[in-house]
C-alpha cells in the first residue's frame, strides 16, 4: 500500500497549488510551480501508513513549517516489508530522501555504507532515558532518533475468558492451562502473524536471563564476534513456540497467512480466540473496531515466575548523509523529536515516550504492560548492541516453523546465516 501526503503550509505560498487526492487511500498530487523560490522543499519517507498515524504525522508536519515558513515538507508511506524494500532501492540508486524511517536492521546496513547523517548535536539527543541512549549512541554518533517505544503483548479477550472461567495467564505454567482448556473445546487459543508473533516470544524467552542478569552486552559482544551463536540463545523461545504449534495453542497454516497488526486484528475482533500474540500499538485500532468484547494487552507470560515485556526503540528517524538540504532536514527531526510531539506520537501509537519526561500512552486496553515496562522485566527485540540483522533472520525463522520445519532445522538455518555474517567457515 502507497500513501502520499503533502501537509499544509502558509496561505501566502498556496498560489498555484492545486490538490488532485486526498490523505484517504488515494494518493496526493500537487502542483508547485507558483511557489517562491527561496522555498527550500524536503522529503520524509515512512512505513508509518495508516489514517490515524498519517493524522499525526501531519500535524507535526504543519507545526513545523508553521514555525519554518521557508522549509516545505512531503511524506510518502509504504506498508510492511514493501518499505524497506523500496529503501534500499532509493538508496543504492542515490535518490534516497532526505529524512526516513529505518529499523535496526536497515541501520546496520546504511550505516556501514556511510550513508546515515551523524545526528549527535541535536538539541533533543540529550532528553532520551539513559536505555535509548545506550541503543542509539556508538563509536562513531548518533545515525537514528527513536521516536517512540513499542511493545508487544499478549491481548486477552476478557469476555471470552470469563465465560470460559478462565483468567489472564501470568507465568508459563497458566498460560499452558488455558490455552489447554481451550483446546479441549475446541477453539484455537492463540491467534498469530507470519512476522513479530513467534519471533518476539522466541527473543524475549531468550534473552530474558541476559537482561535480567545484565550480561547482555558480554553476549551480544560474543555474538558479535562469532563466538557464539543465537540458537544457543533463541532455541528456547521457538522451542516454545514450536510446542505451541504441536499442542494446537497456534494454527500454523493459518498463521503462515495472517499479516501482522492487519489480518490478525480482524480475526481477534470475531471474539472466538481469548488470545492474540501482537504489537500493543494496535490496540486502538482493535478498539476502533468496537469489538462484542473488553480486552486487554499483557506482558508475555512465559517465564516460570512471571512475565516479560518485549520493546523496540521505534518509529526511528534517519537524516540521509547526501541529503542537498541537510539543515532543513536536521531542523525537521528535531522538531519532530521535540517532547510534545514524542507524546503525541507516543499516544496515538499506543507506545511509550523514549524520554527522560515522558509518560506511557493513556489507552486504557495497554495499562497492564506498565508495572512490567517500570520494573525492567523487559527485553530489548532488537537491542543496538547486537550487529547482526536478528529482525529479518528471527522472521524466517518463524516463517519455517509455520511452514512444518523442525526446530533443529530453523536453528541450523539460523547458525548458519550467523556465519555467513561473520565470514565463519
Amino acid at each position: 500500500m502507497k500513501r502520499r501526503m503533502q501537509a499544509r503550509f502558509p496561505a501566502a505560498a498556496l498560489a498555484g497549488v492545486f490538490l488532485l487526492g486526498g490523505c484517504g487511500e488515494k494518493n496526493m498530487l500537487t502542483n508547485y510551480e507558483d511557489l517562491p523560490e527561496n522555498m527550500t522543499s524536503i522529503t520524509f519517507f515512512g512505513n508509518k501508513y495508516e489514517p490515524e498515524n498519517v493524522t499525526v504525522i501531519e500535524e507535526i508536519i504543519s507545526g513545523f513549517m508553521d514555525e519554518n515558513p521557508d522549509i516545505r515538507v512531503s511524506y510518502e508511506s509504504l506498508k510492511g516489508s514493501e518499505y524497506f524494500e523500496a529503501l534500499k532501492k532509493r538508496m543504492d540508486a542515490g535518490k534516497g530522501d532526505d529524512v526516513f524511517m529505518v529499523n535496526h536492521d536497515a541501520v546496520l546496513e546504511l550505516k556501514k555504507e556511510g550513508k546515515l547523517a551523524d545526528l549527535s548535536a541535536l538539541d533533543a539527543v540529550s532528553g532520551y532515558t539513559d536505555i535509548m541512549r545506550s541503543q542509539m549512541e556508538d563509536e562513531e554518533g548518533i545515525f537514528w532518533l527513536p521516536t517512540t517505544v513499542s511493545a508487544f503483548g499478549l491481548y486477552c479477550n476478557l469476555t471470552l475468558l470469563k465465560d470460559h472461567e478462565q483468567e489472564v495467564p501470568e507465568n508459563l505454567e497458566e498460560w499452558e492451562q488455558v490455552c489447554d482448556a481451550f483446546v479441549k473445546e475446541g477453539i484455537t487459543p492463540v491467534i498469530a502473524n507470519n512476522d513479530i508473533s513467534l519471533k518476539t516470544l522466541a527473543i524475549g524467552e531468550g534473552f530474558y536471563s541476559a537482561y535480567r542478569d545484565g550480561s547482555q552486552a558480554e553476549v551480544f559482544g560474543e555474538l558479535n564476534q562469532g563466538k557464539a551463536m543465537l540458537s544457543e540463545y533463541l532455541s528456547s523461545g521457538f522451542s516454545l513456540a514450536e510446542t505451541f504449534l504441536k499442542k494446537g495453542y497456534i494454527d500454523g497454516a493459518s498463521a503462515l497467512e495472517t499479516n501482522k497488526t492487519s489480518d490478525d486484528l480482524t480475526e481477534f475482533v470475531r471474539g472466538e480466540a481469548p488470545f492474540m500474540l501482537t504489537g500493543a500499538w494496535a490496540a486502538t485500532r482493535v478498539k476502533n473496531r468496537k469489538p462484542e468484547f473488553d480486552f486487554e494487552v499483557h506482558p508475555y507470560p512465559v517465564l516460570e515466575d512471571g512475565s516479560l515485556l518485549v520493546i523496540n526503540a521505534d518509529t526511528r528517524l534517519s537524516v540521509n548523509a547526501d541529503s542537498e538540504h541537510m539543515e532543513a532536514a536536521l531542523k525537521f527531526v528535531d522538531y519532530f523529536t521535540r517532547p510534545d510531539n514524542i507524546q503525541k506520537f507516543a499516544d496515538q501509537q499506543s507506545s511509550f515516550s523514549p524520554l527522560k519526561e515522558g509518560s506511557p500512552s493513556s489507552v486504557q486496553e495497554i495499562q497492564p504492560l506498565i508495572p512490567c515496562y517500570q520494573s525492567g522485566r523487559t527485553v530489548l527485540g532488537t537491542d543496538g548492541m547486537l550487529e547482526l540483522p536478528i529482525w529479518e533472520w528471527t522472521k524466517e525463522v518463524s516463517v519455517k516453523l509455520l511452514s512444518g520445519e523442525t526446530l533443529s532445522e530453523t536453528m541450523e538455518w539460523l547458525d548458519e546465516q550467523n556465519r555467513e555474517e561473520r565470514g565463519l567457515q
